[in-house]
Formats: C-alpha cells, sequence, structure tokens
C-alpha cells in the first residue's frame, strides 16, 4: 500500500477480506485509543482509524497495533500494515485497495490459516572451550598470547575469536535454515540485523507453529556450541504481504 510513516491522515492498520468484523472492544493506538472502523472497496476493507497527533514508536503503541492484527488474524487472513503506516485520507486508501483489488485478494487467499515466524541465529558467546579445542589457529593464538602476553597479541586472538564464532555461527545457521525450511510454507530473508548471522522469517500453518517453534527450539540445543536461535511468533504475516517480496515456496503441503 503506498502509504506514508506521517502523523496527521488516516492510520493504516490492516486489510481484510469484506464483511470481516472487528474484533469487540478492539482499539486502535494512540492516547488514548483511537476508535476503529472499517472502510470497505469491493472484495476488501481496510482497518483506520484517525491518526494520532505526535505519533511515536512507544511500546503501548506497538504493542496495541500488533494485538490487533493477531486478533483480528483470528477470524480469517489479514494482510497487515507495519506500524505508523499513514495515509492522506480514506480516499487514498480506497483508491489503493481498487488499483489492487486482485492482488491483494490472491495474497490474503495464500495468507489464509497461516502465521509468521522470526529466526535469528547468533554466534555462541558461551561456547569458547569448544571453540578453542576444534579451531586450531585459535589454540595456537591463545598460546603464543600466554607466551609472550600484550596489545597485539590480545588483538589478533580478539579477532581469530570473533572470527571464529561468526564463521561457525554462520555455518551454523545455513543448516538450522535447512532444516526449518520443508515445514513451512514459505520463507523470506529479514534485513540485515547487527549481530545477526541469520534473519530468516518463515510462513507457518497456524495448526503448526507450536511444532514449528518446538523444532526450532530443538536446533537450538543442538547447535548450542556453534550458535544461539531466537525464535519468536506467532507473529503477523509481514515479510509475506507484498508481490515484490513474495518468496519462492520451499516446503508446505
Amino acid at each position: 500500500m503506498s502509504v506514508s510513516a506521517a502523523t496527521d491522515g488516516v492510520y493504516v492498520y490492516a486489510i481484510l477480506r469484506s464483511a470481516t468484523a472487528l474484533p469487540k472492544d478492539a482499539v486502535g493506538v494512540g492516547s488514548p485509543p483511537a476508535a476503529l472502523r472499517v472502510i470497505g472497496q469491493g472484495l476488501l476493507e481496510a482497518v483506520v482509524s484517525d491518526a494520532p497527533p505526535k505519533l511515536r514508536a512507544r511500546r503501548r503503541d506497538l504493542l496495541a497495533h500488533q494485538d490487533l492484527l493477531m486478533r483480528l488474524a483470528d477470524d480469517g487472513p489479514v494482510l497487515p500494515m507495519r506500524f505508523g503506516m499513514v495515509a492522506a485520507d480514506e480516499q487514498t486508501v480506497l483508491a489503493q485497495l481498487a488499483a489492487d483489488e486482485s492482488g491483494y485478494a490472491a495474497t490474503l487467499d495464500r495468507l489464509a490459516g497461516r502465521i509468521e515466524i522470526n529466526v535469528k541465529v547468533l554466534p555462541a558467546q558461551n561456547a569458547l572451550e569448544a571453540l578453542v579445542a576444534e579451531e586450531k589457529n585459535v589454540r595456537q593464538l591463545r598460546a603464543a598470547a600466554r607466551r609472550n602476553p600484550g596489545y597485539e597479541a590480545s588483538v589478533r586472538l580478539g579477532e581469530a575469536i570473533a572470527g571464529a564464532l561468526d564463521r561457525r555461527a554462520a555455518a551454523a545457521g545455513q543448516r538450522i535454515l535447512r532444516e526449518l525450511a520443508p515445514a513451512a510454507r514459505a520463507a523470506a530473508p529479514g534485513p540485515e540485523v547487527p549481530g545477526c548471522v541469520l534473519n530468516e522469517s518463515f510462513l507457518v500453518d497456524r495448526a503448526e507453529s507450536e511444532a514449528f517453534l518446538s523444532r526450532a527450539q530443538s536446533l537450538g540445543a543442538t547447535f548450542r556450541e556453534h550458535a544461539e536461535i531466537r525464535s519468536v511468533g506467532p507473529l503477523p504475516c509481514y515479510s509475506f504481504v507484498s508481490a515484490q517480496a513474495r518468496p519462492v515456496l520451499v516446503g508446505g503441503k
């Protein structure tokens, strides 16, 4: 949707199929929380509210935004907007719905009954003993630093450890990705995150979400001497809403 991160106008939460009811007592962002309304165009509707003045990414508003999306998803597929998406007015939203009605409808069909799970892989920071045992270069540099301690020796050892941690985590991340992908309908890489060697989102059948998260935790235990896994979900399907970002199917049934 062609909207902007502004603080006036119409705040857009999600696109839904027509005739989807709002959750009881649901409210929007802002203080006091904005009243929600649904505006429609053909097969589609958008959930909107007046945009709060001076909107900021405060915790309460981020949680309100995501809570609404997850409650909406309980009753059917949702194309979620990211926090802070604002259109100039309702006519702008309706025009956008009309412009790509078939595309949005097809994406809703694809997301029906599915949620997003994000998996991040980071270097294992508490596995120095295993790293030294398995990395000959690190062992040699540590021995050299102990024989002749000094700034340069410490720097070389620190660089070698950091490089080995990243290399081991990256290799583990690719194995983790290969293990998880067949259990998902699709996968999409996320933006680079400082400290992470892998940031991947998976489109997972809602009924399989607990098993998927359990599998991620099990892999975390398997690769604990190489990588740390952080999995989060269920989430709104942020990574799978646009045709441009649509990933190639990697698994599914």
